[in-house]
Parts: C-alpha cells; sequence; structure tokens
C-alpha cells in the first residue's frame, strides 16, 4: 500500500508542484449475487475486494477543479460552476459529477486539484467507476469538513454517476465500496438501505474467489442497462406493485401474457434473485460458506437466460471453473462483458485458472485474466 501512497503522491507533485493534502482510497468490488435487483428495491450482497481507486487531493484558490488520471483520458480543468449534467464529458465526468453533487447537498466545495491511480480494472465489471466516485467524495468531504456519514457520501456518488455521468445505476456498488469491511460481504437492502455486515470466512472454509476478468469491456451508456431498467418498471407496473421487490413468483407467471416477452423474462430474473440472496444470506450466517454453489449457478443461469446480460465469454469462464472443481461460479457486475466470479477450493486455484484460459483459447478469445480477490474494507484516508 505504501508503494501505491508514494506513487500517487509523486504524480501530484510532479502535476501541481505541491504536497497534497491527503490521499483517499476507495475499493472496487465482487457482488456474491444478487444482480439487477438494485434498482428494483431489492436485495444485493456484494463485497469491497483488495483493489483500489487512490486519490491525492489539494484544496487550491478559487473554484476551478483540475483534475489527472493515471491510467485513462487527458487532463481536465473546468469551473465547478460549469459542472452539471450533461456539462462534462469522459472520465472527468465522474470526480467531477461528485463536486456537483456535494454542491447540491450544501456542501462548500472549493477548488481542488485530484491526481486519480486506479488499480481497478477499467471495464470489468467490478465497478471502478463507484469506487472513483467514492475515494473522491470521502477526499472532497474532508477536505471542506463536510458532515455526511458514509450513506449519504454513497447517495453523492449514486447521483454523480445516475445525472452526470447518464448511467441509472442503483446504489449497490457506491453503498458497499463506502462500506465494506475486511473478511465480510455487505447484505444490502436497496429499499430501506438497512445493512448488516455478514461474515465471509474464505480462510476458514479453505475457498478462494477468484475473479476471471473476459477482457471483453463493457460500456452501460449504449443503452442496454436503461432498456433493463425501463423493462423493470414497464413489469411492476402491469403488476402493479412499487417495485419488483414486492412481487411473488406467482404473481409474475399469473400475468405472463400481460407482461409479454421479455417483460416476463426480466421481472422473473429479479424476483427469483432476490429470494436467492435470502438463501445465500442464511448459508453465510451459518457458517455454510460451503453450500452457495447452486444459488451462483442458478443465478447465472437466469442473467444468461431470463435477463440476457451474459456474453460467450461470461458463459465460458463459469463452465469451464465449474468443470475445473469450482464450488460455484457466476457472472457478475451488471453484464453484457467484464467478469465472473469462482468460488473455488484454495487447492484448485491454478487448476481452475488454467482450465478457464484452455477453454478461452480453444473459443478463440482472448486470454483471460485471473486473480484471487480478498473481501477488504470501504473508503478511507490513507495519507
Amino acid at each position: 500500500m505504501s508503494g501505491q501512497v508514494g506513487r500517487v503522491v509523486d504524480a501530484f507533485r510532479e502535476r501541481t508542484g505541491r504536497d497534497p493534502d491527503g490521499v483517499w482510497a476507495a475499493p472496487g468490488r465482487v457482488n456474491l449475487i444478487g444482480e439487477h435487483t438494485d434498482y428494483n428495491d431489492g436485495f444485493v450482497l456484494p463485497a469491497a475486494i483488495d483493489r483500489l481507486v487512490l486519490v491525492a487531493a489539494g484544496r487550491r484558490p478559487g473554484g476551478r477543479l483540475r483534475l489527472w488520471s493515471l491510467q485513462t483520458g487527458p487532463p481536465a480543468e473546468l469551473e465547478l460552476a460549469e459542472v452539471g449534467p450533461g456539462w462534462v464529458e469522459g472520465w472527468a465526468a465522474y470526480p467531477a459529477g461528485v463536486a456537483w453533487a456535494l454542491g447540491q447537498a450544501g456542501v462548500e466545495v472549493g477548488g481542488a486539484d485530484l491526481v486519480v491511480d486506479g488499480h481497478v480494472p477499467a471495464g470489468s465489471g467490478l465497478s471502478s467507476s463507484a469506487a472513483l466516485e467514492c475515494a473522491t467524495a470521502t477526499a472532497l468531504a474532508d477536505l471542506h469538513g463536510a458532515d455526511l456519514d458514509r450513506p449519504a457520501l454513497a447517495a453523492m456518488a449514486r447521483r454523480a454517476e445516475n445525472e452526470v455521468v447518464g448511467v441509472p445505476s442503483g446504489v449497490m456498488d457506491q453503498m458497499v465500496s463506502m462500506l465494506g469491511r475486511a473478511g465480510h460481504a455487505l447484505f444490502l437492502d436497496t429499499r430501506s438501505l438497512a445493512t448488516e455486515q455478514v461474515p465471509l470466512p474464505l480462510d476458514a472454509a479453505a475457498l478462494s474467489l477468484l475473479v476471471i476478468d473476459t477482457r471483453a469491456g463493457h460500456r452501460l451508456v449504449d443503452g442496454a442497462y436503461a432498456d433493463r431498467r425501463a423493462a423493470c418498471e414497464a413489469a411492476a407496473a402491469v403488476l402493479g406493485v412499487p417495485a419488483l421487490r414486492d412481487a411473488t413468483p406467482e404473481q409474475v407467471e399469473a400475468a405472463a401474457a400481460a407482461l409479454g416477452d421479455p417483460g416476463l423474462r426480466r421481472a422473473r430474473h429479479v424476483v427469483t434473485e432476490n429470494a436467492r440472496v435470502l438463501a445465500a444470506v442464511a448459508l453465510l450466517r451459518a457458517g455454510r460458506l460451503d453450500r452457495l454453489g447452486p444459488l451462483l449457478a442458478a443465478s447465472h443461469a437466469s442473467l444468461r437466460d431470463d435477463y440476457e446480460v451474459s456474453s460467450p465469454e461470461l458463459d465460458t469462464a463459469v463452465e469451464a471453473a465449474l468443470a475445473a472443481g469450482a464450488v460455484g461460479a457466476r457472472m457478475t457486475g451488471a453484464g453484457f462483458g467484464g467478469s465472473a466470479i469462482a468460488l473455488v477450493p484454495r487447492d484448485l486455484a491454478g487448476p481452475v485458472e488454467d482450465r478457464v484460459g484452455d477453454a478461452f483459447a480453444a473459443a478463440g478469445f482472448g486470454p483471460p485474466e485471473v486473480q484471487s480477490v480478498i473481501p477488504s474494507d470501504g473508503a478511507r484516508r490513507l495519507a
């Protein structure tokens, strides 16, 4: 960690000629189960991971925001008064959007220099965007003395993504990036925002959590994500419920004709996925991490067939991991590319990685990146 902090501090000095006021970080996440339920007022079970976005930040006079990334995009320089929905494009919309959202909440955000160093692979389905938003929100809140708790900062980060970036995401990614705890998953009710830290005892179970980055990048602003969300809202209206979280499987099947296709399948996924989250939480509370496999398999099948957000690469990763002995595997994140996760006996992590690589080569795909991740703490100040 000290090496990462030193790197971003050095980069800040090179670009601004002074030391930053501090360094803040926020993690990416994997979602164990509960996909596309968050914007339906449902249940999710993500975990923050040991992959971070770091932000070195320093106050500057006036109302100008200067932004640099060590990974992506050109530098950006803009007046805070000019930031708003549709006014900023590219990667800078994420941190600038957070500054705008904090201002909308009454925080007197002044000028600042921010240097970003990301270690959450972009486009991998590990929510690098939420990590960037939450690291920025934590930095700017600290710099300007904002008295906001973690859920409130998560809400500001989500507002930035929804209104300035233009992605109609739910709040799951920002909540776990803010509230993650080492060795735990976060059980989140996205309607009430009630949370529970549920133990995820990988070491005790002699299991590894592998992330299989297919390197088939996805874009969520191309309309596919918004289409799924609109379909869910339409289905809830047909069923006469506030959100699909309130529907039962029986209601969905009874309204099959009215829902039509694909409305029926979209609704069926959300309703059954919520039930799978609750079942997974019950297993973790009982210390039965090794029993998650069937739930992960059912989740992936539902995402592939009913919600239609998987991809050939994700399906290949899941099938190969299971064939090599994984306890369970599924796509994670919004889909349309990105990553899968596999829960694997520790002594089989190497064979699973090899089997997945071989399967990708046989299918003519580029090589995936497989890495073990650890449930970790949420956003925090590092220096």
